[in-house]
């Protein structure tokens, strides 16, 4: 089986890139991250990349208002290295229609809850805001709806009477270190893709919650 081509998209510290490097792209699977890109130059996980000696490239956000035209931009230097699969690792911009079709059943994000409960930000607090007993992240297809793409894979938590948003985050997060690098193994394995607008893995489809990693 031919490696696969990853590109991953960043704006923070990248624990989630850190979790694919380690699981990934440091492993016998056959995916290999050629890139990393930021949109912010100080980004820890441009390090983290570095470190790794993965490819690294900044499409700075800042001062640019036009969506469309940082976009463009954007698309330009992904299609430098032709990926087969990009990985949006914490990268904090609302993508483009224009975008998101370019790249259709080929990228894939992680959101912190269980979708499709509390898309967009805050999550953790709106959890334990609503008195929610569990909480989780969910690994999905980027569709032009924010968050709302075929969800592939999710993981719960149990949220305490005694939580803060801090504490829920630490928990989910370190379920993401574990669901989101299956999610690519699977897709650079040919187990996984995107048809007619649901998930799909080894040729069933999923239901709406995906794929319970309990």
């Amino acid at each position: 089986m031919s490696s696969k081509k990853i590109l991953v998209l960043i704006s923070g510290s990248g624990s989630n890139l850190q979790a694919i490097i380690d699981q990934v792209h440091l492993s016998d699977e056959p995916g290999n991250i050629v890139a990393v890109i930021s949109n912010k130059a100080d980004a820890y996980g441009l390090e983290r990349a570095a470190n790794a000696g993965i490819e690294t490239s900044v499409v700075a956000s800042k001062g640019i208002t036009d969506r469309a035209q940082y976009d463009q931009a954007l698309i330009s230097e992904i299609d430098n290295y032709q990926p087969d699969l990009i990985v949006m690792a914490g990268f904090m911009r609302i993508l483009t229609p224009e975008f998101v079709q370019h790249y259709s059943g080929k990228m894939l994000n992680i959101h912190p809850s269980l979708l499709p409960k509390y898309q967009g930000l805050n999550t953790h607090q709106r959890a334990i805001d609503a008195n929610d007993e569990e909480h989780g992240a969910s690994v999905h297809f980027v569709t032009e709806e924010l968050d709302g793409g075929p969800v592939i894979l999710q993981a719960k938590v149990p949220v305490f009477s005694d939580d803060q948003a801090e504490d829920l985050a630490a928990r989910v997060q370190d379920q993401e270190h574990r669901i989101y690098p299956l999610a690519v193994k699977w897709f650079v394995n040919n187990r996984l893709c995107m048809q007619g607008g649901k998930a799909v893995l080894d040729d069933v489809e999923l239901p709406e919650q995906g794929y319970a990693n309990d």
